[in-house]
């Protein structure tokens, strides 16, 4: 079960990595890293510790990687109909445009709807600048999440 050990450290760093680069799926695969080696070794007391910890951090990273750019949108003024039309624009220039697609379409639904919305370029802007701030802001949050529970499940694997 050694051998296991790395792999599971390699899903894990190519998980970190999936925090920043969109296509790949960060918070979960550092968590499903942290489920199998609880399932293959064991979760014992340390492991139950462990894996609520990693459990807590991927739930809190999940959830901002949903709720600061929303916020950091509206506190500029973009009203929640402009929300969804960026979250639109990303799901279609997912499609369109392979992995860069995904913050073109967001940023242009952003753009476009509060354009439409205020007629004015200056508020758009102003809303487009917030909203890419708030995915930055998210993907470091979820970038450290992940490298804390890495660090999580290394103490738990030294510990067992």
């Amino acid at each position: 079960m050694t051998g296991l050990v790395p792999l599971l450290g390699l899903v894990m760093a190519v998980g970190a990595v999936g925090t920043i680069v969109p296509l790949v799926p960060g918070i979960s695969l550092v968590w499903g890293a942290g489920l199998v080696y609880g399932l293959d070794r064991g979760f014992g007391a340390v492991g139950v510790v462990a894996f609520a910890v990693m459990t807590g951090l991927a739930v809190a990273a999940t959830v901002a990687g949903y709720v600061v750019p929303k916020r950091r949108a509206t506190g500029a003024g973009a009203s929640r109909a402009t929300v969804w039309l960026g979250v639109a624009g990303a799901v279609v220039g997912f499609f369109v445009v392979p992995v860069v697609g995904l913050l073109i379409g967001g940023v242009l639904g952003i753009y476009v709807g509060e354009r439409l919305r205020t007629g004015d370029t200056d508020m758009a802007w102003r809303a487009t600048r917030a909203t890419i701030t708030g995915f930055g802001i998210a993907v470091l949050v979820q970038f450290a999440a992940a490298l804390s529970m890495i660090a999580v499940w290394l103490v738990w694997v030294i510990i067992d």
